[in-house]
Protein backbone atom coordinates (compact mmCIF):
# COMPACT_ATOMS: atom_id res chain seq x y z
CA UNK A 1 0.00 0.00 0.00
CA UNK A 2 0.96 3.59 -0.98
CA UNK A 3 0.22 6.44 1.64
CA UNK A 4 -0.11 9.43 -0.15
CA UNK A 5 -0.55 13.01 1.34
CA UNK A 6 -1.82 15.78 -1.58
CA UNK A 7 -0.99 19.91 -0.56
CA UNK A 8 -2.28 22.18 -3.05
CA UNK A 9 -4.01 25.42 -2.18
CA UNK A 10 -6.79 24.80 -3.75
CA UNK A 11 -9.69 22.06 -2.56
CA UNK A 12 -10.81 21.28 -6.29
CA UNK A 13 -7.26 20.26 -7.36
CA UNK A 14 -6.63 18.18 -3.71
CA UNK A 15 -10.77 16.59 -4.17
CA UNK A 16 -10.06 16.19 -7.46
CA UNK A 17 -6.87 14.19 -7.42
CA UNK A 18 -8.45 11.94 -4.60
CA UNK A 19 -11.58 11.12 -6.98
CA UNK A 20 -9.31 10.71 -9.88
CA UNK A 21 -7.53 8.17 -7.54
CA UNK A 22 -9.94 6.70 -5.68
CA UNK A 23 -10.25 3.21 -7.52
CA UNK A 24 -6.54 2.71 -7.74
CA UNK A 25 -6.75 -0.24 -4.38
CA UNK A 26 -2.86 0.08 -3.49
CA UNK A 27 -3.27 3.71 -2.89
CA UNK A 28 -4.24 4.87 0.36
CA UNK A 29 -4.61 8.96 0.81
CA UNK A 30 -3.90 9.44 4.57
CA UNK A 31 -4.15 13.33 4.81
CA UNK A 32 -4.66 16.75 2.40
CA UNK A 33 -2.81 19.93 3.42
CA UNK A 34 -3.72 23.72 1.82
CA UNK A 35 -0.91 25.57 3.58
CA UNK A 36 2.94 24.41 4.82
CA UNK A 37 1.73 24.21 8.04
CA UNK A 38 -0.70 21.86 7.90
CA UNK A 39 1.74 19.80 5.06
CA UNK A 40 4.05 19.72 8.54
CA UNK A 41 1.70 18.29 10.76
CA UNK A 42 0.06 15.88 7.74
CA UNK A 43 3.52 14.65 7.49
CA UNK A 44 4.81 14.34 11.28
CA UNK A 45 1.53 12.96 11.99
CA UNK A 46 1.01 10.16 8.69
CA UNK A 47 4.86 9.39 7.48
CA UNK A 48 3.21 9.06 3.81
CA UNK A 49 5.39 7.42 1.24
CA UNK A 50 4.58 10.03 -1.22
CA UNK A 51 3.57 13.59 -1.40
CA UNK A 52 2.09 14.74 -4.37
CA UNK A 53 2.55 19.09 -4.49
CA UNK A 54 1.84 21.83 -5.90
CA UNK A 55 5.28 23.34 -4.26
CA UNK A 56 4.39 27.12 -6.65
CA UNK A 57 1.25 27.39 -5.32
CA UNK A 58 1.84 26.44 -1.55
CA UNK A 59 4.99 28.52 -2.18
CA UNK A 60 7.05 25.26 -0.52
CA UNK A 61 10.49 25.76 -0.95
CA UNK A 62 13.43 23.34 -0.93
CA UNK A 63 14.28 24.00 2.93
CA UNK A 64 10.75 23.34 3.35
CA UNK A 65 10.59 19.80 1.60
CA UNK A 66 14.22 18.85 3.32
CA UNK A 67 12.81 19.33 6.37
CA UNK A 68 9.51 17.21 5.48
CA UNK A 69 11.93 14.47 4.63
CA UNK A 70 14.04 14.85 8.17
CA UNK A 71 11.17 14.23 9.82
CA UNK A 72 9.91 11.44 7.12
CA UNK A 73 12.78 9.44 6.01
CA UNK A 74 10.80 7.34 3.60
CA UNK A 75 9.27 10.63 1.82
CA UNK A 76 9.06 10.63 -1.84
CA UNK A 77 8.10 14.00 -3.50
CA UNK A 78 6.16 14.31 -6.57
CA UNK A 79 5.64 18.00 -7.67
CA UNK A 80 3.01 18.26 -10.27
CA UNK A 81 2.35 21.90 -10.97
CA UNK A 82 1.35 24.81 -14.33
CA UNK A 83 4.10 25.22 -16.40
CA UNK A 84 6.87 27.70 -14.49
CA UNK A 85 10.32 28.31 -15.92
CA UNK A 86 13.54 26.09 -16.54
CA UNK A 87 15.22 27.17 -13.61
CA UNK A 88 12.66 27.21 -11.07
CA UNK A 89 11.65 23.24 -12.00
CA UNK A 90 15.19 22.51 -11.96
CA UNK A 91 15.97 24.17 -8.93
CA UNK A 92 13.32 21.69 -7.18
CA UNK A 93 14.44 18.64 -9.28
CA UNK A 94 18.49 19.34 -7.81
CA UNK A 95 16.87 19.27 -4.55
CA UNK A 96 14.28 17.49 -3.02
CA UNK A 97 11.95 16.56 -5.74
CA UNK A 98 12.00 13.09 -7.47
CA UNK A 99 9.43 13.68 -9.81
CA UNK A 100 7.60 16.59 -11.69
CA UNK A 101 4.48 16.12 -13.55
CA UNK A 102 1.91 18.97 -15.38
CA UNK A 103 -1.12 19.53 -14.11
CA UNK A 104 -2.42 18.58 -17.48
CA UNK A 105 -1.22 15.26 -17.46
CA UNK A 106 -3.69 12.39 -17.85
CA UNK A 107 -4.60 9.67 -15.05
CA UNK A 108 -2.46 6.94 -16.11
CA UNK A 109 0.45 9.07 -16.25
CA UNK A 110 -0.02 10.46 -12.95
CA UNK A 111 -0.18 6.94 -11.61
CA UNK A 112 2.43 5.48 -13.05
CA UNK A 113 4.50 8.79 -11.92
CA UNK A 114 3.62 7.58 -8.21
CA UNK A 115 4.42 4.12 -8.46
CA UNK A 116 7.93 5.60 -9.55
CA UNK A 117 8.22 8.00 -7.46
CA UNK A 118 8.00 5.92 -4.26
CA UNK A 119 10.60 3.21 -5.66
CA UNK A 120 12.69 6.47 -5.57
CA UNK A 121 13.24 6.59 -9.58
CA UNK A 122 12.35 10.10 -11.30
CA UNK A 123 9.61 10.40 -13.25
CA UNK A 124 9.22 12.99 -15.61
CA UNK A 125 6.56 14.32 -18.16
CA UNK A 126 7.29 14.71 -21.45
CA UNK A 127 6.78 18.54 -21.85
CA UNK A 128 8.87 18.60 -18.29
CA UNK A 129 11.77 17.29 -19.97
CA UNK A 130 11.87 18.84 -23.09
CA UNK A 131 11.69 21.84 -21.51
CA UNK A 132 14.86 20.95 -19.58
CA UNK A 133 16.68 19.55 -22.26
CA UNK A 134 16.08 22.92 -24.28
CA UNK A 135 18.74 25.78 -24.28
CA UNK A 136 16.37 28.42 -23.94
CA UNK A 137 15.76 29.85 -20.60
CA UNK A 138 11.89 31.34 -20.74
CA UNK A 139 9.20 29.03 -20.49
CA UNK A 140 7.75 27.81 -24.45
CA UNK A 141 4.64 29.44 -25.06
CA UNK A 142 1.48 27.13 -24.75
CA UNK A 143 0.86 27.06 -28.43
CA UNK A 144 4.16 25.56 -28.73
CA UNK A 145 3.97 23.57 -25.97
CA UNK A 146 1.04 21.90 -27.53
CA UNK A 147 3.08 20.56 -30.10
CA UNK A 148 5.01 18.68 -27.12
CA UNK A 149 4.07 15.08 -26.13
CA UNK A 150 2.94 14.54 -22.29
CA UNK A 151 4.38 11.17 -22.36
CA UNK A 152 6.16 10.26 -18.70
CA UNK A 153 9.54 9.29 -18.98
CA UNK A 154 11.73 7.49 -16.52
CA UNK A 155 14.90 6.95 -16.98
CA UNK A 156 16.70 4.32 -14.97
CA UNK A 157 19.43 3.69 -13.26
CA UNK A 158 21.44 2.58 -15.79
CA UNK A 159 20.19 4.85 -18.20
CA UNK A 160 21.53 7.66 -15.74
CA UNK A 161 25.02 5.77 -16.00
CA UNK A 162 25.17 6.25 -19.25
CA UNK A 163 24.02 10.16 -19.57
CA UNK A 164 26.56 10.79 -17.22
CA UNK A 165 29.29 9.15 -19.24
CA UNK A 166 28.48 10.59 -22.36
CA UNK A 167 28.16 14.03 -20.62
CA UNK A 168 31.84 13.15 -19.86
CA UNK A 169 32.66 12.88 -23.48
CA UNK A 170 33.63 9.46 -23.28
CA UNK A 171 32.95 7.13 -26.11
CA UNK A 172 30.58 4.16 -26.50
CA UNK A 173 33.77 1.67 -25.66
CA UNK A 174 34.44 3.86 -23.92
CA UNK A 175 31.17 3.34 -21.38
CA UNK A 176 31.02 -0.27 -22.19
CA UNK A 177 34.27 -0.66 -20.32
CA UNK A 178 33.24 1.06 -17.56
CA UNK A 179 29.87 -0.28 -17.43
CA UNK A 180 31.14 -3.85 -18.45
CA UNK A 181 28.56 -4.02 -21.24
CA UNK A 182 28.79 -4.30 -24.90
CA UNK A 183 29.04 -1.38 -27.19
CA UNK A 184 26.08 -2.50 -28.90
CA UNK A 185 23.84 -2.21 -25.42
CA UNK A 186 25.41 0.72 -24.71
CA UNK A 187 24.50 2.45 -28.22
CA UNK A 188 21.10 0.93 -27.70
CA UNK A 189 20.94 2.82 -24.13
CA UNK A 190 22.22 5.82 -26.06
CA UNK A 191 19.07 5.72 -28.74
CA UNK A 192 16.52 5.13 -26.26
CA UNK A 193 17.71 8.04 -23.96
CA UNK A 194 17.28 10.45 -27.48
CA UNK A 195 14.11 9.07 -27.63
CA UNK A 196 12.74 9.58 -24.01
CA UNK A 197 14.23 13.16 -23.65
CA UNK A 198 13.07 13.68 -27.68
CA UNK A 199 16.77 15.47 -28.60
CA UNK A 200 18.64 14.46 -31.51
CA UNK A 201 22.07 14.59 -30.11
CA UNK A 202 24.93 14.70 -27.50
CA UNK A 203 24.43 17.99 -26.47
CA UNK A 204 20.67 17.57 -25.74
CA UNK A 205 21.68 14.69 -23.42
CA UNK A 206 24.90 16.70 -21.91
CA UNK A 207 21.65 19.52 -21.24
CA UNK A 208 19.41 17.31 -19.50
CA UNK A 209 22.77 15.84 -16.83
CA UNK A 210 23.07 19.16 -16.45
CA UNK A 211 19.95 20.08 -15.30
CA UNK A 212 18.92 16.76 -13.11
CA UNK A 213 22.34 16.96 -11.16
CA UNK A 214 23.75 13.82 -13.18
CA UNK A 215 27.52 15.07 -13.05
CA UNK A 216 30.36 15.23 -10.42
CA UNK A 217 31.01 18.82 -9.75
CA UNK A 218 33.57 20.43 -11.67
CA UNK A 219 33.35 17.67 -14.51
CA UNK A 220 34.48 19.11 -17.46
CA UNK A 221 31.59 18.80 -20.49
CA UNK A 222 31.37 18.39 -24.09
CA UNK A 223 29.69 17.72 -26.96
CA UNK A 224 30.14 16.42 -30.45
Amino acid sequence: MIKLLIADNCILIREGFKALLSDITNFEFVGEAENNTQLKEMNNLFKPDVLIIDCYSLLTGNSELKALKRSNKNLRILAITQLISKNEISSFLNGEVTSYLLKECDREEIIDAIHETQKGKRFLCGKIAHVLSSPEEIVPSPAYMKSVSCEGITVTEREADVIRYISEGLSNKQIADKLFLSTHTVNTHRKNIMNKLGVNNTAGIVMYAVKNNLLEPNTLLFAN
